[in-house]
Order: structure tokens, then C-alpha cells, then sequence
């Protein structure tokens, strides 16, 4: 698949931009309703190959200290071994092996997750929003996607049984990445 002549121009060296950046996340709590959070400590960086997107790279650092949902009482739950278990697994890795151009704004982004002590492939399809230059001087590009993970396959298996059937927490969970990469000059 060729690639517009815009495309082309992105070629290069990137780092998130953690101002600008938002790595989220969905699960379903008590059969009934989603739970959305976020980590706020990552470090991303990325190599683009606009001319050849599957000669593209990036890699993904979270710290797993950082989950915040807005309640504290269940973010320190969620930082213990029934979940996280940052104390033992301070860190949430992501590395490509892949990338496949689906179409002029999509791609998937294939590569190897690791939460805790379990590294599983992953696909997350994402879209090109755009690229601009900031008051800054700064290029930027835009990508948005997400995936869902089965927490289980990551050895995140702790639950509570519901009175009238069911689970306190849903296996699913959506990972969502809103991302702002810098162009490194």
C-alpha cells in the first residue's frame, strides 16, 4: 500500500507528550456500570515510517503506581496483588513486533503487553488524527485507539461473587490511547 506524500513527512523520531496524552482504561464493576481510569506516569517513544509504515517502531513504559479512577480507597486496592501488584511489577510494558497500514488513517499496531509477569501479543487498531505545529515550533502527531484485554490472561484474577449472581469485576478491559507525540528534531 503506498502512503500520501503528508505521510511521508512524519518520518521520524517521536516522544509522547504526557500533557497531551491520555493511556485509559474501561472495566465493568458489578454487572452494571464502567469504571473509567487512567495512569498518569508513562514515558513512549516512537519511530515513524510514513513512507513505510510497517517499518515503524514504538515502545511504552506505564508506571503502574499511577492508575487513578477518581477514588483512592479503590486505586490502592487496584496498586495491590489482587491486581497490579506494583510493589512486585512496578511497571506495565508495551513493544511492537508490527505494523500493518489498514488503510490511509488506520493501523494496526501489533506487539507484546506486559502487565505483572505475563507478556501476551497484542493488536490495537489505531487512527491517524492529524499532525500539526504548535505555538511551540514543536510537530505533533495524533493517534487514537484501543483494545480489549482479557485481565485473566494477565494473571489479574482476583473477584468477589455477586449475592444475585455474577462478578464484582468484569474480565474485559478496554484499553484506550489517546495519543500527542513530538516530532525530535
Amino acid at each position: 500500500m503506498t502512503t500520501s506524500p503528508a505521510l511521508a513527512e512524519l518520518t521520524g523520531d517521536y516522544v509522547l507528550d504526557p500533557a497531551h496524552t491520555r493511556i485509559g482504561f474501561i472495566a465493568r464493576h458489578a454487572m452494571v456500570t464502567k469504571v473509567r481510569g487512567a495512569f498518569h506516569q508513562f514515558d513512549g517513544t516512537a519511530h515513524l515510517d510514513g513512507a513505510d509504515p510497517a517499518r515503524s517502531t514504538a515502545q511504552l513504559v506505564i508506571k503502574a503506581e499511577s492508575i487513578d479512577t477518581g477514588v483512592e480507597q479503590r486505586d490502592q486496592h487496584l496498586r495491590t496483588n489482587d491486581f497490579l501488584d506494583v510493589p512486585h511489577f512496578p511497571d506495565i510494558t508495551f513493544r511492537t513486533t508490527a505494523v500493518e497500514s489498514l488503510s490511509d488513517t488506520e493501523y494496526r499496531v501489533t506487539g507484546d503487553l506486559t502487565i505483572k509477569d505475563t507478556t501476551r501479543p497484542i493488536g490495537i487498531d489505531f487512527e491517524y488524527t492529524g499532525t500539526a505545529v504548535d505555538p511551540f515550533g514543536n510537530r505533533r502527531v495524533g493517534l487514537e485507539g484501543s483494545v480489549s484485554i482479557s485481565r485473566k490472561e494477565y494473571g489479574v484474577t482476583w473477584n468477589a461473587a455477586l449475592e444475585g449472581g455474577g462478578v464484582l469485576v468484569g474480565d474485559k478491559v478496554v484499553l484506550e490511547f489517546d495519543i500527542s507525540a513530538i516530532k525530535q528534531e
